[in-house]
């Protein structure tokens, strides 16, 4: 079972997208199924305009499809409405191929906070996207409603996961500043809407990690506050265990992998009741963070809560379970019953162990 995934969200980014996208890969090798990567990479880019890091493939339809024709998939999935999402369904459609997309980024909220563009025009065109694939993949249940009431068709659940021998609580962590220390992990950018946790008024001390486009102003208006730049694997979780709280004032994420990474590490949430953490933590039957549209009073409570009660949460949300249903989702999606469905994934167990 071969998939390719179009996205324009790769390395050297540093987000959820790209992260989603690794784990799943990993983890579908040990279900039998194999998911290749039609990526910027090797193809001339260009800058996203205010937003640098990210690059803009400069494809074209001929090349997209001879790199399709090489990889000989099974099935496609369109991970981003970019460039090469773009030209991978026009591909698709061609060709008559069904395929499936996934819906990572509040995309219109996005555009609307650095351009003067109507949510509605994007999500107009966010809509035709996706319903000309075979099933659209959501992270959530409060994302699912509202992409329906926006007429989106063929909605499919998939979750995300945690690596909970990585992010784990690590005692002698420390950074040698003054408790608490409240923590935020993600892309610096406007749409992040860090500022809200900026200016909050907290006892302790502040840390942010990341990169991106407002790195160097805030850094330059919050002199007080750490800011550590991008940090991965090893560096990401002694940080997230050096803290006390973790702290979320993004509106406009659809899941937010950095609060399971937070919680395995033992750090109850101080964020927003919006789509994201809502969702996160609608199943903790005892509490685990604190959602407050006043968010100084969410991360005082939170400092009330059990890091061990925040770490048995997020050991519910597997990597593995995340692909799976990733799989299962694009089997459904080309009309592949239960029966066949669970003769394939039969297959790939006894073709992952070697049987």
């Amino acid at each position: 079972m071969r998939v390719l995934v179009a996205t324009d969200a790769w390395h050297p980014q540093i987000n959820g997208v790209v992260r989603s996208l690794e784990h799943t890969a990993n983890e579908a090798a040990h279900l039998g199924a194999e998911m290749q990567f039609l990526t910027p990479q090797g193809f001339r880019t260009i800058p996203l305009p205010t937003y640098n890091e990210i690059r803009l493939a400069l494809a074209t339809p001929r090349m997209i499809m001879r790199r399709i024709e090489a990889m000989e998939p099974d099935f496609v999935h369109i991970a981003t409405e970019g460039p090469i999402g773009i030209l991978v369904r026009r591909a698709c459609i061609a060709s008559r191929r069904t395929f499936t997309t996934s819906y990572h980024t509040k995309f219109p909220e996005y555009l609307a906070a650095r351009a003067p563009v109507p949510e509605r025009l994007t999500y107009a065109w966010l809509r035709s996207f996706h319903n000309a694939g075979g099933g659209v993949m959501v992270s959530t249940a409060t994302l699912e409603r509202d992409l329906e009431a926006r007429g989106f068709k063929r909605l499919m659940r998939w979750s995300r996961g945690v690596d909970a021998e990585l992010f784990r609580p690590r005692p002698e962590a420390t950074l040698n500043l003054p408790r608490p220390v409240y923590l935020f992990v993600g892309r610096v950018a406007v749409e992040k809407n860090i500022e809200a946790f900026l200016d909050l008024d907290l006892p302790g001390s502040k840390v942010v990690v990341g990169g991106g486009p407002a790195l160097a102003s805030l850094k330059e208006r919050y002199p007080k506050v750490v800011f550590t730049g991008p940090k991965e694997g090893e560096a990401l979780a002694q940080v997230y265990s050096a803290c006390d709280i973790f702290c979320f004032p993004s509106r406009t994420d659809t899941f937010g992998i950095v609060l399971l990474e937070a919680m395995a590490s033992g750090l109850p949430v101080a964020a927003y009741p919006v789509t994201g953490p809502t969702d996160v933590l609608a199943d903790a039957t005892e509490p685990v963070g604190v959602l407050d549209d006043d968010l100084r009073t969410a991360c005082l409570k939170a400092l009330e809560l059990s890091p061990a009660a925040a770490r048995r949460y997020a050991l519910n949300y597997t990597w593995r379970e995340s692909a799976r249903q990733f799989l299962d989702n694009v089997l459904i999606a080309h009309d592949i019953g239960p029966i066949a469905r669970r003769y394939r994934l039969r297959r790939r167990r006894q073709v992952a162990s070697g049987a």
